[in-house]
């Protein structure tokens, strides 16, 4: 692996870990009051895009970031939509 494909792995890595602490607090507090569906539905479609890119352009740190990016922004607008009021 080349240094830029370091530098992308970490920069996925950081940038995808940034989510985890926002699901953690929706999943103890069960309120995601304070989350814009909007935005997390076109954060969402976004990091998908980005997804499909990195696999059509071959590149491993974008294809895995936006996959695991995507997964988690998905399980904050399953739990928006679950602990709506």
């Amino acid at each position: 692996m080349l240094a830029h494909d370091w530098i992308g792995l970490l920069a996925g890595a950081l940038t995808t870990v940034a989510f985890i602490p926002q699901v953690i607090k929706i999943w103890r507090s069960k309120k995601a009051d304070d989350i814009s569906i909007s935005m997390f539905l076109i954060f969402t479609i976004g990091v998908a895009l980005w997804m499909v890119f990195g696999i059509q352009i071959g590149s491993l740190p974008v294809t895995l970031a936006n996959a695991v990016t995507m997964v988690l922004a998905l399980v904050i607008l399953i739990l928006k939509y679950r602990y709506r009021k």
